[in-house]
Parts: structure tokens; C-alpha cells; sequence
């Protein structure tokens, strides 16, 4: 094998790589609207009005195809969350007790999203969200 048939077979090897890993990166979700996951939506969505939302309460909305937890811990102030269970993703539900898992009663903190009962030991993956007046958005 010559010098030049290596560097040319060297040279082809580097850049397929580098556009395979370009390739996968494209098709990372979360980077893009048409990819989008709950934590990595590309322009915001209404999610809920405010005035919806308990103070001191939670709802449950739906954020590109996946279920969310909207809370309202103070008058004016909103946190969200995934709704699947950090135990075995089950969809929690808002309770007045907190956010509550009905399949083996994991218990989350509505307003940090932390673990208040087990058998779940992580929280609840935040979603963010934002006022624009009443309405809520998220992404």
C-alpha cells in the first residue's frame, strides 16, 4: 500500500466519522422544534392559565404529547414538572397531600418536586415555565 492510498483511506475514515457524529447529533431531542422532549421545547407553550392553578395546588397539563404538574406555591409564582414517577414512571397526580403516585405511593413536594415519600428516591425532573401576564408557558 502506497503513502498516498493510506492518507487517502485515513482522511475518508476522519471525515465519515465526524459527519456520522454530526448526523447523530442532529437527531438529538431537545435540540430542535421538530425533536422536541418536555425539557427542550424550542418556542414556548401555553400550558395553563394561572388562574387555573390553586394557590398552594398543582394541576396536571399535557406539554408536547407528555403529561406536566403546573403548581402555584405562592400567589403569582408557578414551577412545573414531569408527572412520570421517578420509581417506575407511573403518571403522579396533584393531591392535596402533594403530588401522588398511585401505583406504589411515592409522594412528591408540589412546589420543589422533591421526594416526600417513598419508595421514589430522585424528584421530579423540572419543566421550566414562565408568566406572559395570566398565562403560563413552558419551554
Amino acid at each position: 500500500m502506497t503513502d498516498s492510498a493510506a492518507l487517502s483511506r485515513r482522511t475518508l475514515l476522519v471525515a465519515g466519522g465526524a459527519g456520522t457524529a454530526l448526523a447523530l447529533a442532529a437527531c438529538a431531542p431537545g435540540e430542535s422544534g421538530t425533536g422536541s422532549t418536555v425539557e427542550g421545547t424550542s418556542t414556548p407553550t401555553e400550558v395553563a392559565q394561572l388562574s387555573d392553578i390553586p394557590v398552594g395546588g398543582a394541576i396536571a397539563v399535557m406539554l408536547n404529547g407528555a403529561q406536566i404538574v403546573v403548581s402555584q406555591p405562592t400567589a403569582g409564582e408557578v414551577v412545573a414538572f414531569s408527572a412520570i414517577c421517578t420509581h417506575q414512571g407511573c403518571i403522579v397526580a396533584p393531591e392535596k397531600k402533594g403530588l401522588a403516585c398511585p401505583c406504589h405511593g411515592s409522594l412528591f413536594n408540589p412546589a420543589t418536586g422533591a421526594v416526600l415519600q417513598g419508595p421514589a428516591t430522585d424528584p421530579l425532573p423540572e419543566v421550566t415555565v414562565t408568566l406572559d401576564g395570566d398565562t403560563v408557558l413552558a419551554g
